[in-house]
């Protein structure tokens, strides 16, 4: 075994050698006058959610589109003269681009509630997925704060997002020829992003700083736009500051424990002085994760300032009545805390003076226990005290998260009564719901269709009203897409000395349209139980080899670069080597990206879910997988206690309590005779016309029931109802 995991310290010393600086993302480029509007389009991610708007760079060259891993402004910087001329002087491809940019602009100059609204929103978050040609996330989190964005900007709320720009954002995923991961990162000031700097009203570059380490650490702002919405990335790679201190915002999630504390200093300090550089007063901050809860420290410090005479109590009073929370891990270690001193010597003993409260009653701001002394500094308890809204993910989310904090009321008699909510997560639609199926419901529904799903009742009938065969000619498509995928990204000209699922010299018989495909990707963490399909491999091995009815697995997911025993899980699912079938009907995508999830939640038949219970606190994926027909089989977890009708998909196991051995031996038997009888029989059934009816049946339900429940304009609409202009 290999153990060939980058070490990102001294990566970080190595990549800082030769700094790189950017002032600004502009390139040397004229384009012809008939496509000048692509400049424009690029620089603003609506294109992303919009087919159309893919297919406007894509079709000039579409090898070279994904060369640049779909990212526009590389692409254009990239392509041919003769190629883009040749575009020019393209009647009918002009003609889209016209009619596109018109509707762009119609978009952007609609302004349909701002004017009725008194409550503007500041969202704060340590990591955005907008899309992958902005590598400025890690999962799903950002993916979720990226989908909010979008709904946000569609449903028109005044919403301001705020964040890091990480130079060298999460790692890359390379498997071994031994099956071991491999970490790599790339430095995002050498690529070109669709992010302009901010500049003040003199033409100044806007800055704000930070006292850290004791010293004032400059961090610069950048603004990407998301349709109608503005998210501000605050970046410390500035020429001024010291090799050490530019690279606070070098990795998303790494470094050691101070780095952190400091990074979540710039986000929740930084931000509201950006903010307030900006002239943007918020009404409400959201919080979306504990990362951004020093802005409620800077808040208070903001407020005594101008209020010489208040007290901390008072200050606090004032905080909580703009502050909202959203937690979204359900077990204690997965909430940053910090040992008491490292986090003392992180904040200057003025910052806290002003606060007026002794480092002690600094410290306490962040347990849960106040009578233990020696209890780690908690964001998730700071960001509960300071805002007077706290919510989970999903109702059962909610649920577990009253219990795990119960312990910070010591005056209340049960969970129940801990003030914590729930805003069940949802997914942005248009940007994961597969161009073809936009198009069936364009013709079949109408233009509107994204505004229909916002209207349960109606979205139902129009989904029951599509025939059978186009719902599933379509999805027949996208999985042929999907297998066309997998044959292209496991290619290899050298696979080493054994055989794993990640790398073939000959792809061209992996895997069937008519077998029996299920996709399973997400962090690999041993609470997602990656192993619990292979708790019985003879069992497994014989569904995928029958002669009649196969099945077929597609993986993908990353290990945290520190986690031996997750990337040890990986290395034995890369192993399997049997003799059966399994090396042709099984594979693993490396480098899990948005790129790889549309292709996956848009193609396979089953969306698998086994993580222990009660530990997802929502499971988005799912989401995306049922909004393009495919059926989830998953654990009652999450987001799916609420989904799951019986008829939109398959559960695995119940609701009983035990030991995790009881429970893994319970599910694993679950999964498998469900799998056995009732799965596989179902997508094997056909009518005589050959159409599967039962499964078309259940597609078409999932689509009709989860798309609406589980849209991110649903979402985005519970938190301004129940959240935002809540009280």
């Amino acid at each position: 075994m290999t153990e060939a995991s980058t070490d990102i310290a001294t990566e970080a010393v190595t990549q800082q050698t030769q700094p790189i600086f950017r002032t600004d993302f502009e390139f040397n480029r004229s384009l012809p006058e008939p496509l000048a509007a692509l400049d424009a389009i690029s620089r603003n991610f609506y294109w992303s959610w919009q087919p159309e708007g893919t297919a406007l760079f894509r079709d000039h060259d579409p090898e070279l589109w994904d060369k640049c891993e779909q990212n526009p402004r590389v692409f254009l910087k990239k392509i041919s003269g003769l190629r883009l001329y040749q575009r020019a002087a393209d009647a009918s491809y002009v003609k889209r681009l016209s009619t596109f940019d018109a509707r762009f602009q119609d978009y952007l100059s609609v302004l349909t509630n701002n004017e009725q609204r008194t409550t503007n929103i500041a969202y704060f978050c340590a990591e955005y997925g907008i899309h992958n040609s902005l590598p400025n996330y890690s999962g799903g989190l950002g993916i979720l704060a990226g989908d909010h964005l979008k709904s946000a900007s569609d449903l028109d709320l005044p919403l301001t997002a705020v964040g890091l720009l990480y130079r060298f954002g999460y790692f890359r995923q390379k498997i071994s020829h031994d099956g071991w991961q491999q970490e790599s990162y790339n430095d995002v000031f050498e690529s070109e992003l669709a992010l302009t700097p901010v500049v003040d009203a003199d033409g100044e570059r806007v800055t704000v700083a930070v006292h850290i380490r004791g010293r004032e650490v400059v961090a610069q702002a950048w603004l990407a736009r998301v349709g109608r919405i503005s998210l501000y990335l605050l970046d410390t790679n500035v020429s001024t500051n010291s090799d050490v201190d530019r690279l606070i915002t070098g990795h998303l999630y790494g470094g050691d424990v101070e780095t952190r504390i400091v990074q979540e200093k710039v986000l929740g300090m930084g931000g509201v002085r950006l903010l307030r550089k900006l002239g943007i007063a918020p009404s409400v901050f959201h919080l979306n994760e504990g990362h951004a809860a020093f802005s409620t420290l800077e808040l208070a410090k903001e407020y005594l300032e101008s209020n010489p005479d208040a007290s901390f109590a008072g200050a606090v009073e004032k905080v909580r009545s703009q502050c909202v929370f959203t937690t979204h891990t359900p077990v204690s270690a997965g909430n940053d805390s910090f040992p008491p001193q490292v986090l003392s010597e992180c904040f200057s003993k003025e910052f806290i003076s002003a606060l007026k409260i002794t480092n002690g009653e600094f410290l306490a701001l962040g347990r849960a226990n106040l009578a233990d002394d020696t209890e780690y500094f908690g964001m998730t308890p700071l960001a509960i005290r300071m805002c007077r809204s706290a919510n989970g993910v999903s109702e059962k989310h909610g649920e577990v998260s009253r219990e795990l904090w119960l312990k910070m009321f010591p005056d209340l008699a049960d969970a129940g009564a801990v003030p914590i909510t729930s805003v069940t997560n949802g997914v942005h639609a248009p940007t994961w719901i597969a161009p073809l199926f936009q198009d069936l419901f364009t013709k079949t529904i109408g233009e509107n269709w994204h505004e229909i799903v916002r209207q349960s009742g109606d979205w139902k009938q129009a989904i029951n009203a599509i025939p059978d065969a186009d719902i599933w000619n379509a999805h027949q498509d996208l999985k042929a897409l999907l297998i066309a995928f997998i044959r292209e990204r496991t290619a290899a000209k050298n696979t080493g000395d054994q055989d794993t699922i990640h790398e073939h010299e000959n792809t061209r018989g992996l895997f069937s349209r008519d077998v029996l495909t299920i996709g399973f990707a997400r962090r690999v963490a041993a609470y997602k139980r990656w192993d619990l399909l292979f708790s019985d491999l003879p069992r497994l091995l014989k569904m995928v080899d029958d002669a009649d009815r196969p099945v077929q697995f597609v993986f993908a997911g990353k290990a945290h670069p520190q986690d031996r025993t997750a990337k040890t899980i990986l290395q034995e699912l890369m192993s399997i080597n049997h003799d059966s079938n399994w090396q042709r009907r099984a594979v693993f995508i490396e480098d899990y990206d948005q790129e790889v999830a549309r292709y996956l939640v848009q193609g396979v038949d089953v969306w698998m879910n086994v993580p222990r219970r009660p530990m997802e606190a929502s499971g988005t994926s799912g989401m995306k997988a049922a909004m393009n027909g495919a059926l989830n089989f998953s654990i009652l977890d999450g987001w799916w206690i609420e989904g799951y009708n019986g008829e939109n998909g398959f559960e695995i196991g119940d609701l009983s309590d035990g030991s995790d051995e009881q429970m893994d031996a319970s599910d694993a038997e679950s999964l498998y005779s469900t799998l056995e009888n009732q799965v596989i029989p179902a997508y094997y059934s056909h009518d005589n016309s050959g159409l599967p009816t039962d499964w078309i049946r259940r597609m078409k339900n999932s689509i009709a029931t989860l798309t609406p429940q589980f849209s991110s304009d649903r979402m985005v609409t519970d938190y301004l109802d129940r959240i935002y202009e809540g009280q």
